[in-house]
């Protein structure tokens, strides 16, 4: 299948290498020459516009900053030029409204498109273990599976247009919660006394189990490897976890859910983030307990 990828950073450069080991012929963009050159070391064919990159293709994968662009790159530069058969897959994670509003465009032009955001970070990016949350059509749901299972180890229909995202958004608001409880109850413990390494010992088997522990312990030299071994580098930078954070709160408003735990979660990322961490991973919060 010939496959445009719009977007080679740190999550779209795995993913775009995993499709060219799949057997696809992946034409890639990105203003970056650094992302578009690596790229082409993975087997993609670079080319110098989004246009380019989309004419002649079967299918159209994004993953981008956020709504704005998203809606730009699409409008402005692949409807309309990418063939009209051609399915369109944006994997960044964006405001429902904006993903809605940039389908609702690709349909009117004969497309069938779906939002696909992903969850699992860089590691996973690059090793082909994303989840894919997929909103759209059943049809568009069909064609797009394997397309996605080229890149993840799940894939799963949440519902019809900006249905993934916010599956996203709410997912990513659980994590940034539970990342934080999970940090104040490694620093409490570590202050009543308590030997962390048995203190996940008891927990990762007992209630307080949670994914923040058991698979991305913000503690280094406690449970699998994770960023908090590598000095809160790599992972998923804190800035990220505050867009997402932002996005659930923005979702939250628009249709006057409750989300106590959510806005405080994207209080402490917002101070985190303008103490000047905002590139370090996320888990990296708990060195401010």
């Amino acid at each position: 299948m010939k496959i445009a990828f719009i977007g080679l950073g740190n999550m779209g450069g795995g993913m775009a290498a995993n499709l060219v080991k799949a057997g696809h012929e992946v034409r890639a963009f990105d203003l970056s020459a650094e992302a578009a050159s690596r790229a082409q070391g993975n087997g993609c064919s670079v080319v110098p516009t989004v246009r380019e990159a989309v004419q002649g293709t079967d299918a159209v994968v994004s993953m981008l900053p956020n709504g704005a662009i998203v809606e730009s790159v699409y409008t402005a530069e692949v409807i309309g030029h990418a063939p009209t058969a051609a399915l369109l897959l944006d994997c960044s994670t964006i405001d429902v409204a904006t993903a809605r509003k940039v389908e609702d465009a690709a349909r009117a032009a004969g497309h069938e498109m779906v939002d696909a955001p992903v969850s699992g970070g860089i590691a996973a990016a690059n090793g082909g273990t994303l989840t894919f949350m997929v909103g759209g059509s059943d049809a568009g749901f069909a064609r797009a599976e394997p397309i996605l299972a080229a890149m993840g180890k799940a894939v799963i229909h949440a519902g019809q247009a900006g249905a993934g995202q916010a599956a996203k958004i709410c997912n990513n608001m659980i994590l940034g919660a539970t990342m934080i409880a999970t940090c104040e109850a490694f620093a409490l413990a570590d202050k009543l006394g308590l030997n962390l390494q048995t203190f996940y010992d008891i927990s990762s088997k007992a209630s307080g189990q949670s994914w923040s522990m058991t698979s991305y312990c913000p503690v280094p030299g406690v449970g699998p490897q994770s960023p908090a071994d590598n000095d809160y580098q790599g992972g998923f930078a804190a800035a990220l976890m505050l867009k997402d954070l932002k996005l659930a709160m923005e979702a939250a408003a628009s249709v006057g859910a409750k989300t106590p735990m959510g806005q405080r979660a994207e209080e402490l990322y917002a101070d985190y983030t303008a103490a000047g961490s905002g590139g370090s991973d996320f888990s990296g919060i708990i060195k401010t307990l």
